[in-house]
């Protein structure tokens, strides 16, 4: 059961952050989610990915330089 799709608030319990941040960082930093409706969804795997290649924790103003 490791591979199903997990919410907002689930992503944002397993990094430690609040929804509003998952959001923030969807928007701004292209975390990986899809949209189910008017739903976010989430892989763990891509997830954790995206954490490892430090995309989460790159400045705004180094992605707006690109």
């Amino acid at each position: 059961m490791d591979d199903r799709w997990l919410s907002v608030d689930e992503i944002a319990a397993y990094l430690g952050v609040k929804r509003d941040t998952v959001y923030k960082w969807i928007d701004r930093k292209r975390m990986p989610a899809h949209k189910a409706g008017r739903l976010w969804k989430f892989k763990m795997a891509e997830i954790d990915a995206w954490v490892r290649s430090g995309k989460a924790g790159q400045m705004e103003h180094e992605e707006t330089a690109r």
